[in-house]
């Protein structure tokens, strides 16, 4: 598998995430080892708090929120998905799918985390980190879903994610920090821009932020709608703490915490959040708030 890496200069700009990257390589047992980035901040011997981001863009994403708990005294863990970030970025399309996503995931989990964990995803953070609760319930304390979902296909995709998808195939150079600045509510700054289109020094690098609208489960015959089927028969037997921040102001996901609210056991009296002025990546908008419902969330369940 070809891949390609971003050079270390590419991020030599951004002042606003100070954290070294860790790298392990991961293997999909099919094709050669890869290597996936992921920061660390905060007590290692803390109780651990996983921060999965989604398309497309990076743990930059998380930078409000990581350093809230790590002073609240949580090790805190946040990976580049492959393809995005400090991560490699396999070149041809068809390299990347849900199935390998996933194992890939689930093989950096194994080898960069130990002992209970905290997970909060968000957009692709979901539909793959949901995935390894579904596989792994056992190690993980208690789940914060935020704008996110886990397809079946089961339901005709809107025409605005049709169009969205077909944008992601046919624009000619695919404009990373624009899509994320058209699903904030807050204006983002040049310097916090320049940060999200970073990773991508050029468009060979951008073959996975394209591929992330196709792979999502659009019909209920796709292999991956299946999957997550299944997936969703071991959530609803997932009784630990689960809770949804989702934003008042994301289109994308709207409704989709009621979902997860009525399905998954564990979500049965908790203190479920609608985040006022919450875009879809809302980690932008409302990072601050974010982090604090976390630690009030971990604290009151988790921790006791």
């Amino acid at each position: 598998m070809q891949v390609l890496k971003t050079p270390e200069s590419a991020f030599d700009t951004i002042t606003d995430f100070p954290y070294s990257p860790c790298f392990t390589e991961v293997t999909d047992t099919v094709s050669s080892e890869i290597t996936m980035a992921h920061y660390q901040c905060g007590p290692k011997d803390g109780h651990t708090v996983l921060l999965i981001h989604g398309e497309p863009t990076w743990a930059y994403l998380y930078r409000k929120m990581m350093p809230i708990l790590a002073d609240a005294g949580f090790n805190v863990i946040a990976p580049d998905l492959i393809g995005f970030g400090r991560s490699d970025k396999p070149v041809r399309k068809e390299d990347y799918s849900y199935a390998r996503h996933v194992i890939w995931l689930k093989d950096w989990f194994s080898q960069a985390t130990k002992g209970p964990v905290t997970l909060f995803c968000q957009d692709w953070g979901g539909l793959l980190g949901l995935r390894l609760v579904a596989d792994m319930p056992e190690r993980f304390s208690g789940v914060m879903v935020s704008n996110t979902g886990l397809p079946t296909g089961d339901h005709p995709p809107s025409d605005a994610f049709i169009k969205w998808r077909r944008f992601s195939q046919d624009v000619a150079v695919f404009p990373t920090s624009t899509i994320i600045q058209n699903a904030t509510t807050t204006v983002l700054d040049e310097a916090t821009l320049a940060a999200y289109d970073a990773p991508f020094p050029d468009e060979s690098f951008k073959a996975g932020a394209r591929m992330f609208p196709i792979l999502v489960p659009t019909s209920p015959d796709n292999a991956e709608a299946q999957a997550n089927r299944q997936a969703w028969e071991k959530l609803k037997q997932y009784n630990k703490p689960f809770v949804t921040a989702f934003g008042d102001s994301d289109p994308v996901t709207k409704g989709g915490d009621k979902v997860f609210q009525k399905l998954i056991p564990g979500s049965s009296g908790m203190a479920h959040t609608l985040v006022e002025n919450g875009g879809h990546f809302i980690q932008e908008d409302q990072g601050e708030m974010l982090a604090k419902l976390l630690i009030q969330f971990i604290n009151q369940t988790q921790l006791k």
